[in-house]
């Protein structure tokens, strides 16, 4: 193999994490004491509904601290053990709410389809005040997240969980209405369904973009060919291999690759041109780009691994 240069840039774009601090910590205050409201009343007037539902906003209290936890991870600095520092912790943490969304879909959907078949009377007046209080909560909590929740997916997870009980809320308000107008209890468990409908549309997509990222496809936004082509079209270089784009965590982006470049090195300013292109026009803000005087075919990761990248004339 030729000799080989290498240039590393490395300035983060982590600015979404530290935006929404104070979202976080706003959005477990008021869930919190929204959790302990629900449960006292829930005691007091002998309803288990109320306590239950109590239980269910508390995976809301979960899950904002799991993203606010990867959040504040996400902006620590890299040691010698974590060379990338805690970045992809914002992945799993997207990975985990996932979760618990599926997990909380499965116990409204297990005592939806308990109301199916029992239809037990609702508890109009008391549960429709309390879902009203959550519609206020959770869909507060919900839009201080809107912004954020479609260039970062760990404050998707946070939003979707938000939303997705202030759906459940508006729903209750709308079944209790109905049911006291009407006596229909079959009310109650239809809407239920309807609702679990359209959370689990949102849980899927959230689930699969967090698997794709912790098993670092390339992301959505960004198209490897496009980015083939860029490195393929510049001039000297016959040949591009080796192209790895990864997530390091839910809002930026790290791209290695090697130049076969037989003319020689170019030197470092097209280096720089094409980490400063790479940044702006394909928000790849890690690079790292290997220079390879030889053929490409000297190259032992090329020779060990078989990845393609030959020139297409």
């Amino acid at each position: 193999m030729g000799a080989g240069h290498s240039h590393n840039h490395a300035h983060g774009h982590g600015h979404a994490p530290k935006d929404f601090g104070r979202a976080f910590a706003i959005g477990v205050l008021l869930n919190s004491a929204f959790v302990l409201i629900e449960a006292a009343f829930g005691l007091l007037s002998g309803s288990m509904a109320l306590v239950a539902d109590a239980g269910h906003n508390l995976s809301d209290v979960l899950s904002l601290l799991i993203a606010w936890g990867a959040a504040y991870m996400s902006e620590r600095p890299a040691n010698p053990r974590f060379t990338y520092g805690y970045k992809s912790s914002s992945i799993l943490a997207a990975l985990a709410n996932a979760g618990l969304l599926l997990i909380a879909l499965g116990a409204i959907l297990f005592e939806t389809i308990d109301r199916l078949f029992s239809t037990p009377p609702v508890e109009g007046t008391t549960m429709i005040a309390v879902a009203a209080v959550g519609i206020v909560v959770n869909g507060a909590t919900a839009l201080m997240f809107v912004r954020g929740r479609k260039d970062d997916i760990n404050i998707r997870g946070a939003f979707l969980h938000m939303a997705a009980d202030a759906l459940v809320s508006v729903g209750v308000v709308i079944a209790g209405v109905a049911i006291l107008l009407t006596g229909a209890r079959w009310i109650d468990p239809v809407t239920s369904l309807v609702i679990v409908a359209i959370i689990g549309w949102g849980t899927w997509g959230l689930l699969k973009d967090s698997v794709k990222m912790g098993l670092h496809a390339v992301p959505d936004a960004i198209d490897e060919g496009e980015v083939r082509g860029y490195l393929e079209g510049l001039p000297g270089v016959a040949a591009v291999h080796d192209l790895h784009i990864w997530p390091m965590s839910t809002v930026e982006t790290a791209l290695t690759a090697h130049l076969v470049m037989p003319a020689g090195y170019p030197g470092d300013a097209i280096l720089r041109e094409i980490a400063h292109e790479l940044e702006h026009r394909f928000h790849i803000g890690h690079a790292t780009v290997q220079v390879e005087t030889g053929d490409e075919h000297d190259c032992g990761l090329h020779a060990a691994h078989g990845t393609g990248g030959h020139r297409h004339d």
